[in-house]
């Protein structure tokens, strides 16, 4: 009889758990994911200047969350700096995250793949909860107006066609309409 009772005490305390969750609901944040605008940051770069996604309105990015710990994340870093030389000064930006808190690590990393995009300092994981982020890696492929068309999970192949030509029509759509 008791084990019964302690059962329904647990399953009342869940289900009044999650009442209390759906009711006190209101300062959820909306997903990040297609179609909605990226929530907006300000980050130190491994270089030491601040960076904010409103530097990069208006040219296509890329943003990357990683971890130097991360085997995936560093199993990609080469073709994202192949992605990066292909098309950098085309109206394409690369930023990649950092969640690391030993920024001299961060540096080392960098260095020993010779990555010359942006590297953002994320040690408090401020941005990657913004992102709503928890994975590494973890992109998020923006519009010019700052708006997710696309949110990837693990390690890609970022010089892969699929994706240089994605990137690419994002580019050509935003030289379309500025001469409209």
């Amino acid at each position: 009889m008791e084990g019964r009772l302690g059962r329904w005490l647990i399953g009342g305390l869940v289900l009044a758990a999650a009442v209390f969750a759906l009711v006190s609901g209101e300062g959820i944040a909306p997903p990040v994911g297609r179609g909605s605008p990226a929530p907006p940051f300000s980050l130190a770069s491994l270089d030491g200047g601040p960076v904010s996604l409103s530097d990069l309105r208006g040219r296509v990015v890329l943003v990357n969350f990683w971890a130097t710990w991360c085997k995936p994340c560093e199993d990609e870093m080469p073709a994202m700096q192949r992605l990066y030389q292909q098309l950098a000064g085309e109206g394409f930006e690369l930023v990649a995250i950092s969640v690391d808190e030993d920024v001299e690590a961060v540096r080392r990393f960098r260095d020993r793949y010779g990555l010359s995009f942006t590297i953002l300092l994320d040690p408090d994981r401020s941005v990657a909860e913004a992102y709503q982020t928890f994975r590494f890696p973890e992109s998020l492929l923006l519009r010019p107006d700052g708006v997710v068309v696309e949110r990837y999970v693990g390690e890609k192949r970022w010089d892969a066609e699929a994706y240089v030509e994605r990137i690419r029509r994002l580019l050509t759509a935003q030289v379309s309409s500025r001469s409209a």
